[in-house]
């Protein structure tokens, strides 16, 4: 079948469409069978197209302010809900037609608004909460395609952080019986997955690294009163100068001493994090020059931790545009090849987009999607909730 995954990342600029030929000889979903295990033995896998669709400047606006929002109107917060399923069905139609394709099952990953891993206090309970928003009832009735959606909270449920969820495609994509590799991905959070030479599911280690590209893009649009929204292969930062003290100080934040599993996002690394820097009056274009070095020794020192058998490590995400980035990885791994997905087929763009239509797969084969030595849940899990059409 052929499956379209739909992702809205933490940097929030859009949409990622990825079309995926999905064929697999176990039977449909069902309620009499109990999920099986991780197993891609009669899994064929083959990624088709991807497609990029910005939000209007509007919308982005809207979704920023609503992360992690102290207050806000739950009738924005209803309205967005639909809007944003609106514009998810509009990028499916506009990818199915131009590529000429018919898509038979929809994995919406949504926008995430909120995302708290760790359980905290909360009238008198301690809860672990995220919400990814985009109503899947209106994706699945503009499209007349089902829609798997919600694929976070199963995993919480089970005791797990929610995230990361992308290493259930790394490890089917990348494992190796001689090779073990690091899977590195750089979006607004930067993440990875660490597959050992003849890894089993149950081996591979993943986690949040820290900041990708969030922290420098808010920079750069600080800096450019918004009319830009990322450093342009890295231009900035490489005429820049880091500014030492605070990058050591970055570096100190408590979140990169923690042991994985963990997760990250806005709520720890967003524009608040920004404003912190920007009043310490340092220079911005050393200030977008400092935390692309964060972010560029921080998954550095991830991928150390984790390194011990890997020979290769395979970078996507928005952050592979960033040359000087880039750069500065490869020199701090002098050890690791360092390349990107596209070098084994798969656009760095589409990667995540990818793997939410590879989990609605999984979800309606009655299969678990997570890897709870990634998430820290207690057991595999179904992740989704399913929207037929009527």
């Amino acid at each position: 079948m052929i499956v379209a995954g739909i992702m809205s990342g933490t940097s929030a600029d859009g949409i990622n469409v990825a079309l995926v030929r999905l064929a697999s000889s176990q039977p449909m979903w069902s309620r009499a069978t109990r999920p099986r295990v991780l197993d891609s033995s009669n899994l064929t896998f083959k990624f088709v197209a991807q497609a990029e669709y910005p939000y209007p400047k509007v919308v982005r606006r809207a979704v920023l302010q609503a992360m992690n929002a102290a207050q806000i109107s739950v009738a924005d917060l209803a309205r967005l809900n639909f809007l944003l399923a609106e514009l998810y069905a509009e990028a499916v139609l506009t990818t199915q037609h131009r590529f000429r394709l018919k898509v038979e099952l929809i994995g919406c990953h949504g926008q995430t608004l909120y995302h708290q891993g760790e359980p905290a206090n909360f009238l008198g309970r301690k809860l672990a909460v995220t919400w990814q928003t985009g109503e899947g009832a209106v994706i699945a009735a503009r499209t007349g395609v089902p829609v798997v959606s919600d694929f976070r909270p199963a995993d919480m449920a089970a005791g797990g952080k929610g995230a990361p969820l992308v290493p259930f495609l790394d490890y089917l994509l990348y494992r190796d019986r001689q090779i073990g590799r690091i899977v590195q991905n750089i979006g607004g959070i930067a993440n990875l997955t660490a597959i050992p030479a003849g890894a089993s599911a149950k081996q591979v280690i993943a986690f949040d690294t820290g900041p990708g590209n969030m922290v420098i893009d808010a920079l750069v649009s600080h800096m450019t009163e918004g009319r830009q929204t990322y450093d342009r292969d890295g231009r900035i930062a490489r005429r820049a100068k880091v500014h030492d003290r605070m990058l050591v100080s970055m570096l100190a934040d408590p979140y990169f001493g923690l042991r994985p599993p963990k997760t990250t996002g806005r709520e720890q690394f967003g524009q608040q994090f920004a404003n912190s820097l920007v009043a310490t009056g340092i220079p911005l274009e050393n200030l977008i020059a400092t935390a692309t070095e964060c972010t560029a020794r921080s998954v550095a020192s991830a991928i150390a931790t984790c390194a011990d058998d890997a020979r290769e490590v395979i970078a996507s995400g928005g952050g592979v545009h960033n040359h000087w980035l880039m750069r500065r990885l490869r020199e701090l791994l002098p050890d690791l090849s360092v390349s990107t997905s596209a070098d084994f087929g798969i656009d760095p763009d589409a990667k995540e987009a990818i793997a939410f239509a590879l989990l609605a797969h999984e979800f309606v084969m009655n299969r678990p999607g997570n890897l709870p030595s990634a998430t820290g849940a207690r057991r595999a899990v179904l992740l989704g909730r399913s929207t037929p059409v009527y």
